[in-house]
């Protein structure tokens, strides 16, 4: 029976290894040769992997790719997209190719508004409270001058607080709900700040106001915190084109084709079953930049999905349309995006990743990423709406499936060649394998 652990954050990594490897799994000599494996062997590199959280044994890899030809805006970029699903870059680089040629993407800042609140319980008359806050709203705002002070020289800063009532939804609930301008910066820790002085000063404020009975003195913080949920920092991405240039398929018309998708998109809109695969697929590309780029990919996903049900349903996040011949292609999401501060500064991959961008700032960003995730979604309808998803995508897989079977670099050729003329499922691969060593 395994026992717990006592003091595992103070052992070095090397006993940290040991203990996992012997702990839990069967051969600790090859768990411990894997682990350090992946080390980097300049020790200063590692140090940094190393302090970027807590209890590190060692790095956990992924691909970085490439998606070049993203003509956004009339500027061209090439895109880094960290991730390790099959033929995600592939499609990306073959949509943006495509739609190089027809215009490329525009894109446009909807808004940057980023969320903040303080939740408290309040037990008490409730226009009494709005009375208090109206008083005190000078004092929570002077009181953070100092933490907005840089921010403010930049042109960001606080842009309103404003108290709300929250007691239908749960008893005695209420909170200070606050709007941020961070600019290029993420703003987690400067938004969290702010939200931790308004929160001392509400209470502390609260003990001397007069007006309140005892009971009402007594207000409970009971967190504050910044939110994931940012329907006002929206960026816009799209494509267009006359439906006549949309010739790529000659079993298939531009009309046919353009019909296909917007259909496709519109069962997305009304089933939330295929809703949530087809916004799997814009995160895809989203993520994928999103993680090159050192952003919070969890904070990403969590809005764009809040975003997607903000209407009571949860839909698709692209939209598509022909009016007067114009196919359009487009997407609204929420992207809270930094370029300053946290990894961007510190992991070497990340600024190389933003230096391939061109260094973009946050809002630019957010129009990058947009991008990649309309690039996405739109290959993936292509793919769905004509050959099929599992054609392309198994034969990007073939690689994988060829290394789990330990195939050599000759057979891996051989394979590959073969796989271009035949359909490349799981058996198919494993059987044409097995068939060449038999051969042999």
């Amino acid at each position: 029976m395994i026992k717990p652990i006592e003091g595992f954050s103070k052992l070095s990594k090397e006993e940290k290894i040991k203990w996992v490897a012997n702990t839990y799994t069967n051969n600790s000599e090859e768990t411990i040769e894997i682990l350090k494996k992946y080390w980097s062997n300049d020790k200063k590199l590692q140090q940094l992997h190393d302090e970027f959280i807590e209890n590190t044994i060692t790095n956990f890899y992924l691909p970085l790719g490439i998606a070049p030809n993203f003509l956004i805006n009339n500027k061209l970029y090439a895109i880094p997209m960290a991730i390790e699903e099959s033929s995600v870059v592939a499609a990306a680089s073959k949509a943006a190719k495509f739609w190089q040629n027809r215009g490329g993407f525009k894109t446009s800042i909807i808004g940057t508004e980023k969320v903040g609140q303080v939740h408290f319980m309040y037990h008490g008359d409730t226009a009494k409270l709005s009375s208090f806050f109206t008083k005190i709203k000078p004092k929570l705002l002077s009181n953070v001058a100092s933490i907005i002070k840089n921010m403010e020289k930049r042109g960001g800063g606080i842009n309103n607080i404003e108290l709300r009532d929250k007691s239908v939804d749960l008893p005695n609930y209420h909170q200070i709900h606050c709007t941020f301008e961070t600019l290029d910066a993420m703003g987690a820790n400067f938004i969290n700040s702010c939200l931790e002085s308004f929160a001392d000063t509400l209470k502390e404020e609260a003990l001397n106001y007069s007006n309140f009975t005892e009971r009402e003195r007594r207000i409970e913080i009971v967190m504050s915190i910044l939110s994931n949920n940012t329907p006002n920092c929206l960026v816009r991405a799209e494509v267009s084109c006359p439906v006549d240039d949309l010739k790529e398929h000659h079993d298939i018309s531009p009309l046919e084709f353009a019909e296909k998708m917007v259909r496709a998109v519109a069962i997305a809109k009304v089933e939330p079953y295929r809703a949530v695969t087809h916004n799997k697929g814009i995160m895809n590309g989203v993520d994928a930049v999103i993680l090159a780029t050192g952003n919070d990919f969890r904070a990403i996903e969590a809005g764009a999905h809040a975003y997607a049900a903000k209407d009571g349903k949860y839909t698709s996040l692209t939209h598509a349309s022909i009016e007067n011949n114009i196919f359009r292609f487009w997407i609204e999401i929420p992207l809270a995006l930094g370029t300053v501060g946290g990894l961007t500064s510190l992991h070497p991959m990340v600024r190389m990743a933003l230096e391939i961008l061109q260094r973009p700032n946050a809002k630019e960003l957010m129009q990058i990423v947009a991008s990649a995730g309309l690039a996405q979604n739109f290959g993936a309808l292509r793919s769905l709406i004509t050959t099929g998803i599992q054609q392309g995508h198994m034969k990007m897989h073939l690689l994988n499936i060829l290394n789990q079977l330990g195939a050599t670099t000759a057979e891996k050729k051989t394979l590959t060649t073969y796989f271009k003329k035949h359909t490349a499922t799981h058996s198919a691969v494993v059987a044409a394998f097995e068939n060449l060593r038999t051969q042999k």
